[in-house]
């Protein structure tokens, strides 16, 4: 079992990032605020004007160090790719399968998805009683699981997710606190028009690059996947395994942020194109949040064994990887019992 890494999110402008022998170091304003056993350090985000010194580069290429680099606001720029890893069979059985037949997978992954989304919503239900609303689309999702199940085809998989999706989202709104100051009126994105969205969209940023880092340790292709069509620039494997995380993952984080008060509605600004974000103070408190969240363990529905909620990008990715090489029958999709 891979040890769980640490991720570190550098937010503070004009910092500085360089190697020192066996660390890592952190500069700002010619001073050194952070040092850290460079071995340590799984994955690295840069957020808006962060310097990264050659040597660093060099050291996160041949190591398999996930180097990503964001706007000040949150919107991903680009990733440090080193050398390719794993067995060359494995990505030709990706490929294969992903041209082939991508229905299998693709429907394990929004079954999980969908179920996902459902428990969200029926824990609602036990925490503050019963709701016709959100009772009806707990409903709305069984149905579309019921659906599923005879799907043969990518399109009506992709149909039978929008719609649940829009169940799912046309009701989340009322699992926000009326007290917290935040409304949710609907999902959108590119960019968020309100504080929920924002949050959604910066977390799910956040964890597709976490899973992108997987997919590459374990030798797969994340921009070859089942469910998201190919597009330049996408990865979109790593956005088929990001539905598994959706619910369960990021909308519980969020929600938890905003109901019990540490994310406020103040902690946002909206720019000139109606774009809202996150201000700095805010943001480093969601990192510090989602770093808490993957030091907590779990035990995995699937293998049955202890685990820190950081690995499971991992653990998905290896457990694909295992499906493509013949050794599993089927795909077994994250989803917590």
């Amino acid at each position: 079992m891979r040890k769980l890494q640490n991720t570190l999110y550098i937010t503070t402008q004009g910092s500085y990032l360089h190697k020192e022998r066996e660390t890592l170091v952190v500069e700002q304003e010619r001073k050194k605020v952070a040092q850290f056993p460079v071995h340590s350090i799984g994955h690295i985000f840069c957020f808006g004007n962060v310097l990264v010194s050659p040597f660093l580069l060099g050291f996160c290429g041949e190591n398999n160090v996930n180097l990503a680099f964001f706007t000040e606001n949150g919107r991903f720029l680009g990733r440090l790719q080193g050398r390719q890893s794993g067995n060359v069979l494995l990505r030709r059985a990706q490929y294969r399968m992903s041209e082939q037949n991508p229905v299998p997978i693709a429907r394990n992954i929004i079954a999980a998805k969908i179920q996902a989304g459902k428990r969200v919503l029926q824990r609602q239900i036990r925490n503050h009683g019963g709701n016709a609303d959100i009772q009806t689309a707990v409903a709305a999702l069984n149905f579309s699981l019921q659906q599923l199940k005879r799907a043969d085809s990518l399109d009506l998989i992709r149909g039978i997710e929008g719609d649940a999706a829009a169940r799912y989202f046309g009701v989340f709104g009322q699992l926000v606190k009326a007290e917290s100051g935040f409304a949710f009126d609907g999902r959108n994105r590119r960019p968020p028009r309100d504080s929920v969205n924002a949050l959604l969209s910066f977390l799910y940023s956040i964890l597709g690059k976490d899973i992108s880092g997987a997919l590459q340790g374990v030798g797969l292709d994340p921009q070859v996947g089942f469910l998201h069509a190919d597009r330049p620039g996408r990865d979109s494997l790593a956005q088929d395994i990001l539905e598994e995380f959706r619910a369960w993952w990021a909308d519980r984080l969020v929600l938890s942020l905003i109901n019990r008060g540490q994310i406020k509605p103040q902690d946002f600004v909206v720019g000139a194109i109606g774009a809202v974000s996150l201000k700095a103070d805010a943001r480093k408190l969601l990192f510090q949040s989602l770093q808490a969240k993957k030091q907590e363990k779990i035990t995995h529905p699937f293998l049955g064994e202890e685990v820190e909620i950081g690995l499971l990008p991992y653990i998905q990715a290896m457990l694909l990887a295992r499906h493509l090489r013949g050794d599993l029958a089927a795909y077994p999709p994250f989803l917590m019992r």
